[in-house]
């Protein structure tokens, strides 16, 4: 379980993001979401419906259609994004491949992992309605004028 910041996971953050943040009633197409936070169509597509397949997203289809969420903003959270792009990667982790000394797994090792489950625990408790409201808070210009969704 390797903890690694691919451009492919911040670009997963960053268009569940602007879906959630610049999309209104009418679904976010790829392009514009491509337009808006420039990830490359190549990664995009790939990962949108990776999202798709694991609930974080609906695709929406027909000449209007494009992408929503599958679920309300507080529901779903940044540590559940990583596990799905980390999902998406074959590549195994190098601390399960490495054969180090003593040191290396009896105290490197599980201080890395401990570093890597804090950091999911805040994942974790870090929803897109959190960085919708960090968007809003830096001054970050919304598409859409119902930016923050506040029901229950």
């Amino acid at each position: 379980m390797m903890f690694r910041v691919s451009k492919k996971l911040l670009f997963a953050i960053a268009a569940v993001l602007d879906i959630a943040y610049n999309a209104g009633s009418e679904p976010a197409q790829s392009g514009e979401i491509t337009r808006r936070q420039g990830i490359p169509k190549r990664y995009l597509e790939q990962v949108l419906q990776q999202l798709v397949r694991d609930g974080v997203l609906t695709g929406v289809r027909g000449p209007r259609g494009g992408y929503r969420l599958a679920r309300e903003r507080r529901r779903i959270t940044v540590g559940e994004i990583v596990r799905i792009v980390r999902g998406m990667d074959a590549s195994s982790d190098p601390m399960e491949e490495a054969e180090t000394s003593a040191l290396g797994q009896n105290v490197v090792a599980p201080l890395w992992r401990e570093v890597q489950e804090d950091c999911m625990v805040r994942l974790d408790s870090t929803t897109i309605e959190d960085l919708c409201l960090r968007a809003r808070s830096a001054g970050v210009v919304s598409e859409t004028s119902d930016r923050i969704d506040y029901s229950i």
